[in-house]
């Protein structure tokens, strides 16, 4: 027999949720206070991470009354402030140094298999970014908070532009075959431009240099 009475209702298969796009991880929750004239005023303050593992990340802190506010706040600033970072073979381009506040910050590249060495806000932030191989140390404080920001401004000083992609891919393929026409064009542009050079140089006719101070408004030639 069943339980309920009627037993045609069955429960909805909360299962089968599509998967968000950003994974979100709750960092820190501390209690803050501030005093006011009538005495403190306690509320929750909340770090929160966000990335979609492909190369985008943001952190974000909120602070409200309750706990679920703080986190809901902080999870929207992290979406609003989020950074994209270049990565080469699931690692990063080169190696970073940064010092933020007390904290210190060095995230060097590692080759496939090493995984994420690294811990505490450096690692959870690593993860939401998409490394897969790096070798990382952290200084001084042991501030979740701190250790979060300094690790933001050393990802934003990588330079590059080289992101993963799959080469069997379509996009693959598409940057692939972009990148082979764009040399192609070059390679018929200089190939012309030569051709001409000889063939005035063959005339009796010959090229010179000129810059913008040898001609005037007009657009004629200054002797």
């Amino acid at each position: 027999m069943p339980k309920t009475s009627r037993p045609d209702r069955k429960r909805k298969d909360r299962s089968k949720r599509e998967p968000k796009e950003f994974e979100e991880t709750t960092l820190s929750v501390d209690r803050v206070t501030r005093v006011v004239k009538g005495g403190r005023r306690l509320r929750f303050r909340a770090v929160v991470v966000t990335g979609n593992k492909k190369g985008k990340v943001g952190l974000g802190t909120g602070k409200a009354s309750e706990v679920q506010s703080a986190v809901q706040k902080a999870a929207s600033t992290a979406k609003k402030n989020m950074i994209k970072i270049p990565i080469i073979n699931g690692t990063i381009p080169h190696e970073v140094d940064h010092k933020f506040k007390a904290a210190r910050i060095r995230i060097v590249p590692a080759r496939e298999g090493t995984g994420i060495i690294a811990g505490g806000a450096l690692r959870v932030i690593l993860e939401h970014a998409g490394v897969q191989n790096v070798l990382s140390k952290q200084y001084g404080t042991s501030n979740k908070l701190v250790n979060a920001q300094a690790t933001i401004k050393a990802l934003k000083r990588l330079r590059g532009t080289a992101v993963d992609v799959d080469a069997s891919s379509e996009e693959g393929k598409a940057k692939s075959a972009k990148e082979k026409k764009t040399i192609k064009d070059l390679d018929k542009e200089f190939a012309g431009a030569a051709q001409d050079r000889e063939v005035l140089e063959e005339e009796g006719l010959g090229v010179t240099e000129v810059s913008k101070k040898d001609i005037d408004q007009e657009g004629n030639l200054v002797k």
